[in-house]
């Protein structure tokens, strides 16, 4: 038998012992697996706020956050920035949940994420500023009065697709095309006429937002202030970057959380590993004397108990990463909610750091009782018994 077929075997002797600890260490790897994929995909999905061609500025009302749907301005807002310095272009934005039959009864739960499935009133005209840069099929027109596009996520989530009606506010309206932004939450929506929703939902001439794109070359945090300054205590501003910074800070949070779940999956697998393995060579004894008796050194000895507990924890790797992908994946498709505003990250990064808890966990588990099974007296290994 070679020294590799050795190692490979050797911690298979005990195998509820060793299933144990791979189950034990394959927990961590797991949740460390399983977060890095979810985080990772709501990173991706953040970074399109800061798409080429979409508004730089959020505008909104004095004292409210953009949580606050129902918040409203004056549409003539959206005129009255044009003249300030640095702005390019303006598109006023009203956004609704919408609460009625068909597709908020019984498909609420399949689109719209955790809030119901939203509706954004937009100008045709504008949906550049929104990051809708092309339509598959053609884009409702402004005087349209049962038009709609619909987000690639909310597609899938409600069955439908060009040519399909869909009920919204108790009226049905035509799926005129799909659309695709790169962000989950607006993926995740319907866009119509602007007109069309303030008329639906008793807003006219009110918007919830102006979208602001700035001029080439100029500094969007000296507009955004610009515009403050113009209307103080009536408008607030929002940059682009603040929201994604906003965003990532949370999932930095997350983050941090799944560095402190690592640190607790090294600590834990180690204190299995090292458990196993001292049972191992207390076991194995008689059987590491006969090795050094044989001309084995200690390096050698050190390397193939060492080695075996490598090869529990990266076994341990696998299983723990074969079962967080297939949850992910199976939770996803079984909680429509969720699965339609995540899209899980399949980062080499993730699986890496995983793969390196479970080389530590084997490394620092291993090291003790491979270092005592080095140092074991051939003649005092023969007798024992």
């Amino acid at each position: 038998m070679s020294f590799l077929s050795l190692v490979v075997k050797n911690p298979f002797r005990n195998k509820t012992r060793s299933s144990l600890a791979i189950v034990g260490i394959a927990i961590g790897i797991m949740v460390i697996v399983a977060l890095g994929m979810i985080t990772g995909g709501l990173e991706n999905s953040t970074q399109s706020t800061l798409k080429a061609g979409s508004a730089e500025i959020t505008v909104s009302q004095a004292g409210s956050s953009n949580m606050q749907s129902g918040q409203t301005i004056n549409q003539t807002y959206v005129n009255d920035l044009l003249p300030l310095s640095g702005v390019k272009s303006t598109a006023g934005v009203l956004r609704a949940t919408n609460t009625t039959s068909g597709a908020s009864s019984s498909n609420t739960s399949q689109a719209g994420g955790f809030g119901g499935l939203s509706i954004t009133g937009v100008d045709s005209d504008k949906l550049s500023l929104l990051g809708v840069d092309s339509v598959n099929g053609t884009a409702f027109t402004n005087d349209s009065t049962d038009q709609v596009i619909i987000g690639k996520t909310a597609a899938e989530s409600l069955n439908k697709t060009v040519g399909d009606t869909i009920d919204l506010f108790g009226k049905n309206f035509t799926v005129k095309g799909t659309f695709e932004t790169g962000s989950f939450m607006t993926d995740n929506g319907i866009m119509m006429p602007l007109s069309t929703l303030q008329n639906l939902t008793s807003n006219q001439d009110k918007v919830s937002s102006v979208l602001v794109k700035v001029t080439d070359n100029a500094n969007v945090t000296t507009v955004s202030n610009t515009i403050q300054d113009a209307y103080p205590n009536q408008l607030t501003t929002s940059t682009a970057a603040d929201q994604a910074n906003r965003i990532n800070q949370g999932l930095g949070f997350i983050n941090t959380a799944s560095w402190a779940i690592s640190l607790l999956a090294i600590f834990i697998g180690a204190v299995g590993v090292i458990n196993t393995m001292i049972m191992t060579v207390y076991e194995r004894t008689r059987e590491i004397g006969v090795l050094k008796a044989v001309g084995w050194k200690d390096t050698r000895i050190l390397g193939m108990i060492l080695g075996e507990s490598i090869v529990l924890t990266l076994l341990a790797f696998v299983a723990g990463t074969l079962i967080a992908v297939v949850g992910v994946e199976v939770l996803l498709t079984l909680v429509p909610s969720v699965g339609s505003v995540i899209t899980p990250s399949f980062s080499i990064y993730i699986f890496l750091r995983a793969f390196a808890v479970a080389l530590v966990v084997g490394v620092i588990g291993g090291l003790y009782p491979a270092y005592r099974a080095s140092r074991l007296s051939p003649t005092e290994a023969l007798r024992y018994e």
